[in-house]
């Protein structure tokens, strides 16, 4: 994410970033977010164990924790949007632009508003053991189960599912809009003496690597978010019985696979 971040900025700035750049050094902030900022409280926390930074910083922790987790996937969400924009509407440039900026506005907006769910999390005590904290969601912070599911639904979709699927329809479109161009573009040129085999060939290419693309960002998603969110998803119904069956440093492992995402992602947009 450094080497992404030090390219676009110190690098580029001379040249005029195109717009696929913005977005790509956007999505490289909010993944080096979650690495410089969420990695080294949760390893001095693992180290203490028990949270001894007050309440205060408990609340702003988890607020910059989810925040980078937001952006990260609403970037991803505009990034789909605008490829998909690129393909369906080529010749509208002039707004693509305007339209690019308006998507990131919009991400960094939404991960904020979305980030202020954490102010659920406050300093819980231990009933046995004195002055010791844990920054955590507790039964005692919501006012009722009801609300407490619509809590953990709101951060599942808007963290995993609506970004997949968002993800999946955008890039299917886009596979779906260029083989209707191929078969167009063989149709026209069946009825001529000369066929422009580079031109279909350009477009067979384009195909391929979108679809590449879109299968390799699709199975980074997947392949990241959903042991930990099934893991999730188990827990907030059967609390018991994840403590139960399921081991701590399998919690850790599934964890790890999630903030990962943050680590493919520039490997990926980068190379595709």
């Amino acid at each position: 994410n450094l080497t992404v971040i030090i390219t676009l900025t110190l690098c580029k700035k001379r040249q005029r970033r195109t717009r696929v750049e913005w977005f790509i050094l956007n999505l490289a902030i909010a993944d080096i977010f979650v690495a410089l900022y969420n990695n080294p409280i949760e390893i001095a926390w693992a180290v203490t164990i028990s949270w001894n930074a007050g309440d205060a910083a408990c609340k702003i922790l988890m607020f910059c924790r989810a925040f980078g987790f937001y952006l990260s996937s609403f970037i991803l969400v505009a990034i789909s949007f605008d490829r998909y924009f690129a393909v369906a509407k080529p010749l509208s440039t002039g707004t693509a632009d305007e339209r690019g900026k308006i998507m990131l506005i919009t991400a960094w907006t939404t991960a904020v508003f979305a980030s202020l769910t954490q102010v659920f999390f406050y300093l819980a005590k231990h009933p046995n053991l004195e002055n010791f904290y844990q920054c955590v969601v507790t039964n005692d912070s919501f006012p009722n189960h009801i609300v407490e599911m619509f809590y953990h639904a709101f951060n599942f979709i808007s963290v995993y599912f609506l970004p997949l699927v968002v993800i999946i329809v955008s890039y299917s479109l886009i596979i779906i809009i260029i083989s209707k161009r191929s078969r167009q573009t063989i149709g026209c040129n069946s009825n001529r003496v000369t066929l422009r085999i580079s031109g279909l060939n350009r477009i067979e290419q384009a195909r391929a690597k979108t679809l590449k693309m879109t299968i390799v960002i699709v199975l980074a998603f997947i392949i990241c978010w959903t042991p930990y969110y099934v893991l999730a998803a188990w827990c907030w119904l059967f609390q018991d019985s994840v403590q139960n069956y399921v081991n701590q440093w399998i919690q850790e492992i599934l964890f790890i696979f999630a903030i990962s995402n943050s680590c493919a992602d520039p490997i990926i947009y980068g190379l595709l």
